[in-house]
């Protein structure tokens, strides 16, 4: 959880940077204002997604939480581009939903397991 909320803390570039970000991750460059406030918001709120997985790395009260959300959030964003954006694939997206599917993944194994592990504790 530590290395995908760190990889997701990443995003948090484009508040800072909304050019480089838009530029990296679908090769568009940054036209208007509005696309300067959508992409540093978007960029915010995925970077938060990172620090909510940071957080329940260390948290087990709120890690079944955190990778439920998180997990959606991603599931979600992969829905979009491969619904509305599949011609971004070549860039940085496309890189970037092939590491949210392995995190979806891993996400999904966690919880299978935690809740296998947790269930034959409960019997003894």
């Amino acid at each position: 959880m530590l290395i995908c909320g760190l990889l997701t803390c990443s995003m948090f570039l484009g508040l800072f940077s909304p050019e480089a970000s838009l530029n990296s991750n679908f090769g568009e460059p940054l036209v208007t204002g509005p696309e300067n406030v959508v992409v540093r918001g978007w960029s915010a709120l995925i970077g938060l997604m990172g620090v909510m997985l940071i957080y329940g790395a260390f948290k087990p009260a709120v890690r079944q939480f955190s990778l439920v959300i998180v997990g959606i959030s991603k599931v979600i964003f992969i829905s979009l581009v491969l619904s509305f954006g599949s011609h971004y694939l070549s860039f940085g997206v496309g890189t970037a939903i092939v590491v949210d599917l392995v995190m979806i993944f891993l996400f999904i194994l966690y919880l299978i397991f935690s809740k296998s592990i947790n269930s034959d504790y409960s019997h003894t």
